[in-house]
């Protein structure tokens, strides 16, 4: 456990000291970037280093792993991000632990999460998942909406009870005009995310770039990163 700690808090350093130099080149302060751990495949033990090493912003994509883990880890000061494609068979589980669900991307989900919010007497922060390579009011094969549809998914979610709109997620697309280009994809994103605080000004937070790109979306403007590999290694094969 004790190697295992030296190495998460090496890899949490470098990962600070880099998006630490991404602010200063954008003339951001480093308090204006959440850092969220996506800890997916990794067993509760390493959660608890994290936090031990000072994290408190951790993220899952598969409800199967994230809902043990999340009890595992309930006395932890943690919040718990869920950013993973999401069906509507596994809301009920995860409004039990996760604080914000990064990936909304259809009406259908708002209505299920609002149900099951209100059933657990919880309020659910809700990110609205962009797909840049959609086509005009579609949803994309990986999850996420087209851009011409966040409106009327941040109004659903600001109508629904047990919900709000907290703001924009994005992956960069490995498909059409952003393909290859990260920072034009989040350049696009910021834009879309301006759009939508002019009609709900609490919808404030960007989640955008990974291991690999968080610094173009701190270049940005992105509030959010979202890091796996760069702090706890490469992830092992899935059964």
């Amino acid at each position: 456990m004790t190697e295992r700690r030296t190495e998460l808090a090496d890899r949490l350093a470098r990962v600070e000291e880099r998006i630490s130099a991404a602010c200063e080149a954008a003339g951001r302060k480093r308090e204006e970037v959440t850092l969220i751990v996506v800890t997916k495949t990794y067993p509760a033990s390493d959660v608890r280093i994290l936090a031990e090493l000072g994290v408190r912003h951790v993220a899952e994509n598969r409800d199967q792993d994230a809902a043990p883990k999340a009890a595992e880890c309930a006395d932890l000061p943690l919040t718990w991000h869920f950013v993973g494609q999401l069906q509507t068979n596994k809301v009920r589980s995860v409004v039990n632990y996760a604080d914000l669900v990064h990936s909304v991307d259809r009406e259908r989900l708002v209505d299920a999460l609002s149900a099951a919010a209100v059933r657990a007497g919880r309020r659910l922060d809700c990110l609205i998942q962009v797909a840049l390579d959609a086509e005009s009011g579609s949803v994309a094969g990986r999850g996420g909406v087209s851009p011409d549809g966040v409106l009327a998914l941040a109004d659903a979610l600001a109508a629904a009870e047990g919900l709000g709109p907290a703001g924009l997620m994005t992956v960069a697309p490995l498909a059409g005009p952003y393909a290859g280009r990260p920072r034009a994809a989040f350049e696009r994103l910021m834009e879309i995310a301006t759009d939508l605080r002019a009609a709900h000004p609490a919808a404030n937070m960007v989640s955008a770039g990974m291991s690999a790109d968080l610094e173009d979306a701190v270049a940005a403007g992105a509030t959010h990163v979202r890091v796996g590999s760069a702090v706890l290694g490469v992830r092992p094969r899935l059964g």
